[in-house]
């Protein structure tokens, strides 16, 4: 028995800032952070870009490394599952039966990749790609001359594919929806990045499903529901996530879209809080609407926050959502919910392109651009501030590029 002090249930971006913030604010007590991974925290951004791109062995990226988690007296227990959450005892028991005692419990135990499950399908050849160990994997397999098939034309299945194309790769990419990014980016830049991939080479089959897979070593027959059949050495699936709730769920906490938590990141047991891909919350700036976010900003900025909760700083949790994705020379980034907007305003910038996006009360709740990173990031920032504002700027003067919008937040 460990003596009783704050323990995380997750050792990526959440947990591991969350671990490190308790310090900072000045916990002087245990700190257990429990990983099912044997790597020391590490970032996942870099895995479907620079790590599956760059030559040679590729390391992980760590948020803090072993010997930081020592020099901050945090004990790491890496390559564990939890079993059990006991929470009238307040209490977890590892699967090795090792059971250790908390004052406050963080479960950031993240999100699993959405598996594609097929009747009458051979789903036994389709890759994901969610850690270090999928990255190692899948650099062997990324080599020039093969086909790559990537279901699903979200951000990973995209940044995959401009990383296979890197490579010397061939790919289709196929997707059920209409149009690819079709969660929380607006239209107007998937047409760029869509154009952008095409113009590399990469193909597209938008707009239909798959009837069925077919996989033999490393021969695989994908056929769509028209008929054809895509051939392809490799198939890689990114077709969304699934938060991890089933330790959760099995403790009798509530689940909405996750782990529900309240504005402090509390669940529905005061001694027990939850951070990053694997929790809702309803924002304050957007309604009664609870949204759940797969985002790496989100994932540090709550698990910092959670950290000062847990510490009794019962604030509510802020922070707007912000996505980004590297994808060959361009930068997207998002902030704001763009699903809740009605209306769209386009400022050009000639090297980039910016989407400002209103609610039918004229109030900015998204900001959207796309082209090189230092055209847009101070821009994105800016329109930040404007939607922490709940401003409702005049659309001409979103669509002036001579109007500065720092000029906008007066």
């Amino acid at each position: 028995m460990v003596d009783v002090g704050m323990v995380i249930i997750g050792a990526g971006e959440a947990g591991a800032r969350a671990a490190m913030e308790l310090r900072t604010q000045g916990w002087l007590g245990s700190i257990t952070l429990i990983g099912e991974e044997m790597y020391a925290p590490y970032e996942r951004p870099p895995l479907s870009k620079q790590s599956l791109i760059e030559a040679g062995e590729v390391p992980p990226v760590y948020i803090m490394d072993n010997e930081k988690m020592k020099q901050n007296n945090i004990d790491f227990i890496c390559g564990m599952t939890v079993t059990n959450i006991d929470r009238d005892n307040q209490s977890v028991e590892l699967v090795d039966g090792m059971e250790i005692r908390y004052e406050k419990l963080l479960l950031t135990t993240g999100a699993r990749p959405r598996k594609l499950i097929m009747e009458g399908s051979d789903t036994s050849g389709v890759h994901y790609l969610r850690t270090q160990s999928d990255v190692r994997l899948l650099r062997e397999k990324l080599q020039p001359g093969r086909h790559i098939a990537i279901i699903g034309a979200g951000f990973i299945g995209l940044e995959v594919a401009a990383s296979a194309i890197s490579r010397g790769c061939s790919v289709t990419v196929i997707e059920v929806g209409p149009r690819i990014l079709m969660r929380g980016v607006p239209e107007e830049i998937a047409r760029i990045v869509e154009g952008r991939h095409r113009e590399a080479g990469v193909a597209f089959k938008l707009g239909i499903g798959i009837q069925n897979i077919h996989s033999v070593k490393n021969e695989n027959a994908i056929t769509l529901a028209d008929g054809t059949v895509i051939t392809s050495d490799v198939i890689i699936a990114g077709i969304g996530a699934t938060p991890m709730t089933s330790l959760a769920s099995s403790c009798g906490l509530v689940i909405e879209n996750g782990i529900s938590v309240d504005e402090t990141l509390a669940t529905s047991d005061p001694h027990i809080f939850a951070a990053g891909d694997c929790c809702s919350i309803q924002h304050p700036l957007f309604g009664d609407k609870r949204i759940r976010l797969e985002a790496w900003r989100n994932a540090q900025d709550q698990g910092t926050h959670a950290a000062r909760s847990m510490m009794g700083q019962a604030e509510p949790y802020t922070s707007l959502p912000w996505f980004w994705s590297d994808q060959y020379e361009l930068t997207l980034q998002v902030t704001g919910l763009a699903d809740l907007a009605v209306r769209t305003i386009h400022r050009d910038l000639k090297e980039a392109h910016l989407y400002f996006h209103l609610n039918d009360e004229g109030r900015l709740v998204s900001v959207s651009g796309i082209g090189e990173n230092a055209a847009i990031a101070k821009e994105i920032r800016i329109g930040e501030m404007l939607i922490e504002k709940q401003a409702k700027p005049d659309p001409e003067a979103l669509a002036d590029p001579s109007v500065k919008l720092k000029s906008l937040l007066r």
